[in-house]
C-alpha cells in the first residue's frame, strides 16, 4: 500500500461536534458549534475549545469566562450545523432553532435543554494560536438526562443518544461497537 505526501493540516478525524451555549443574561446568550473541543485533563477536569477571533462567540466567552460545551445527537444535527454557519449577531439562534435555554448549576452561561449531556466550563486560560484561540478551562458542574444513565453502574450511556460527529466538513453517527476499554487484554473466562 503506497503513500502519498498531503500538505500539512489537521487530519485528526472523525471529532465530536458540539454546541457551545455562551453569555451571561438571556439578551446575548448564543450556542457556536465547535469540532475543535476536547478533554486535557482528569483531575481536575478539564477541556477546551478553539474558536475564531472573529465569531461572536468568541467575545462572549472571552468576557464572560464561561461557557457550557452541549454534546449533539443525530436529531440534533440541523440545528448543530445552523449554529455553525449563521452568526449570533444577526439571529438569537435558541429562538430561531426552538431550543431552550436552561440554568446552569455554577455558570452564568445557559444550558441547551434539548442537549442530553451539558458540561459547564469556567476558564482558566485563553491561548492565542492563530486563526484561532483555544479556551482552556476547568469543568465546574455537568448535568445529564436521566434517562442516559445506567441504574446498576451509574455510567453515562451516551451511545443510546445517537451522537453525532464531523469529518472534513461532513456529520456522522456513530458505527457499531467494536470493543470497550481493555477487551484486547482481557482474559477469557
Amino acid at each position: 500500500m503506497g503513500k502519498v505526501a498531503f500538505k500539512p493540516g489537521n487530519m485528526l478525524y472523525p471529532l465530536p461536534v458540539v454546541m457551545v451555549s455562551c453569555g451571561d443574561t438571556p439578551e446575548n446568550y448564543n450556542i457556536i458549534t465547535v469540532a475543535w473541543t476536547g478533554t486535557i485533563c482528569s483531575d481536575p477536569p478539564m477541556c477546551y475549545i478553539s474558536v475564531r477571533k472573529e465569531r461572536h462567540s468568541h467575545e462572549l466567552i472571552r468576557k464572560t469566562g464561561e461557557f457550557v460545551i452541549n454534546l449533539t445527537t443525530e436529531d440534533l444535527a440541523q440545528a448543530t450545523d445552523w449554529c455553525g454557519v449563521r452568526s449570533g449577531k444577526d439571529f438569537n439562534k435558541f429562538k430561531e432553532l426552538g431550543l431552550h435555554p436552561e440554568k446552569a448549576q455554577k455558570v452564568s452561561a445557559p444550558l441547551i435543554a434539548e442537549s442530553p449531556l451539558n458540561i459547564e466550563c469556567r476558564v482558566t486560560e485563553i491561548r492565542e494560536l492563530g486563526s484561532h484561540d483555544m479556551f482552556i478551562a476547568e469543568v465546574v458542574a455537568v448535568d445529564a438526562e436521566e434517562k442516559l444513565i445506567d441504574k446498576g453502574t451509574g455510567a453515562f450511556q451516551f451511545n443510546h443518544a445517537a451522537p453525532l460527529t464531523y469529518s472534513h466538513g461532513k456529520y456522522y453517527g456513530l458505527g457499531t461497537k467494536i470493543g470497550s476499554f481493555g477487551f484486547s487484554v482481557k482474559k477469557k473466562r
